[in-house]
């Protein structure tokens, strides 16, 4: 994406923010050595936008069992979350025995699952939803339960019969495992299995799956693991360089690589668990910039009313599902402010002013200045040529249009979306 970066600082700015420097961030990553004789496994067309769903482990990590479930089955569905296009279920790691049976196979825990893994997954399927599980590359879990390494085809066959519509593929107790080869197997394994199952690559970004994972399976994690974090208060901030915008921090470099089928996943929302509203609404924005998977992670029993209207909004939905595919991209970062920008179908555009501290900010930016250009999806966008309607999302009105400058002021720790609409 070529997007102009650095003459019009001060229109993007504005004078109020007294800015001195610029700081860029560039597109592209480190290279890694690919054998060219590995064969790679043919992905279907089962994440042609980014997967959406909800996964347990962020609340509930291996405490899981089937009345809790079905409960959330439930409130997923009484939520209205399904209705917002969201579509699996997921069951992480702590699903299972600790070892597996005679024949080798995996057991579901008959005090959490006393009805059997099929049962529940049929119950996911009768709400309209699509069920997931989740195993690891390795010899055992994260958690310590059975890993799949020398049993791929095995599981694969299982989960199919179970009804499986969904792998989260983890990378824990690996060794010196080869990352492509381990996971190429599993993508073939699943792709025999006879079901469509879609496959997320849970590597952490450490072997750069971007590069590779393309046509092995659906979503692969770029990063390490989103956490709950804590500042030196011992106040609860995820919001901190140790979560969420660190991992944003990383996404800019590997925009390129983000499309249909093959999607970029910097991890789960942790919308819901314990940041401010305006740092929730923040972290669900830029990962519907980035075209990331949402997978949401809170109990959807017990959110509030900010929450549900954060995890469903159709605007921001909408540009996460974009027909195009294209991450966003940082064009400007000055201290503490930054713009994101996303083109949209249609000759649209999506611009998300973010602030990163936690004092208010001014935003004054002309718009007659600035220009955007897409080539390989032969977009261009120049606002002194034509004129777009500015939409904010989040405050579900018109914000004028591109002949004007835009003021407004933007409070810590969030942002502001606009989706620009040609008249």
């Amino acid at each position: 994406m070529k997007l102009y970066t650095k003459t019009l600082l001060a229109a993007i700015l504005g004078t109020a923010l007294h800015v001195n420097a610029i700081a860029q961030t560039a597109d592209g990553a480190a290279p890694v050595a690919v054998a060219k004789d590995q064969p790679i496994a043919q992905a279907g067309n089962f994440a042609p936008t980014p997967p959406m769903g909800w996964n347990t482990w962020n609340t509930f990590q291996t405490n899981i069992d089937e009345p809790l479930l079905k409960g959330m089955v439930d409130a997923y569905v009484s939520s209205g979350m399904r209705d917002a296009g969201y579509k699996y279920f997921v069951l992480d790691d702590g699903w299972m025995t600790m070892e597996r049976d005679k024949n080798g196979d995996l057991v579901a825990d008959p005090k959490k699952f006393p009805n059997g893994m099929k049962a529940f997954a049929d119950y996911v399927h009768t709400k309209g939803l699509k069920f997931g599980i989740y195993n690891c590359a390795g010899n055992k879990t994260c958690a310590g339960y059975p890993g799949s390494r020398g049993h791929e085809y095995q599981d694969a066959r299982l989960y199919a019969s179970f009804g499986v519509d969904f792998l989260k593929y983890d990378w824990c107790n690996t060794d010196s495992l080869n990352a492509r080869e381990a996971y190429i197997t599993m993508s073939q394994a699943l792709k025999a299995s006879g079901r469509a199952i879609t496959f997320s690559l849970c590597e952490w970004g450490n072997h750069q799956p971007w590069l590779w994972a393309k046509g092995v399976g659906e979503l692969y994690r770029t990063t390490g693991d989103i956490t709950a974090s804590f500042d030196k208060d011992k106040h609860f901030n995820s919001w901190t360089a140790l979560s969420v915008m660190s991992i944003l921090d990383k996404q800019p470099a590997i925009a390129k690589y983000n499309g249909p089928n093959h999607w970029n996943d910097p991890d789960m929302l942790e919308v819901g668990n314990g940041m401010s509203f305006n740092e929730d609404k923040a972290h669900f924005s830029l990962w519907c910039m980035l075209a990331a998977p949402l997978a949401a992670g809170n109990d959807l029993r017990k959110m509030s009313a900010q929450t549900q209207g954060i995890l469903t909004n159709k605007d921001a939905i909408a540009i996460d599902q974009d027909a195009l595919g294209i991450a966003a991209t940082r064009i400007y970062q000055v201290d503490s402010l930054e713009v994101w920008a996303k083109p949209l179908a249609n000759n649209e555009v999506a611009v998300c002013f973010l602030n990163r501290s936690a004092s208010v900010k001014q935003i004054t930016y002309n718009w007659q200045q600035q220009a955007i250009e897409n080539e390989p999806n032969n977009i261009h966008i120049d606002f002194a040529k034509a004129s777009f309607k500015l939409h904010d999302i989040w405050a579900n009105k018109d914000l004028g249009t591109t002949k004007k400058e835009f003021k407004q002021t933007l409070t810590g720790h969030s942002v502001i979306v606009v989706r620009l609409v040609k008249q």
